[in-house]
């Protein structure tokens, strides 16, 4: 079974594919993973990594042109998910 969407490429990395794209080796993102400072999915004992996480990632350092920080990005979206959490989630 693939995990490709018609017409693309895959929805979800394995870590090991993940960390050959970011040229990293793979415990430094099985390291930030668990450390929450890389988006990923936990299926039991095992991750994936989002496809759309890595798009994001490349898309966001090509425009900036500078760095771009997944750990930043993670921490964002925990404060935005406990100010969610604290005001009722409603606007």
């Amino acid at each position: 079974m693939s995990t490709a969407m018609p017409g693309t490429g895959p929805v979800f990395y394995t870590v090991r594919e993940a960390a050959k794209i970011l040229r990293v080796d793979p415990a430094t993102l099985y390291r930030a993973i668990r450390e929450d400072g890389f988006p990923a999915v936990r299926v039991r004992t095992r991750y994936v990594v989002p496809s759309a996480a890595l798009d994001k990632l490349i898309a966001e350092a090509a425009e900036t042109g500078g760095l771009v920080d997944p750990g930043r990005i993670a921490a964002e979206r925990r404060t935005a998910r406990e100010v969610q959490r604290l005001t009722g989630g409603g606007w």
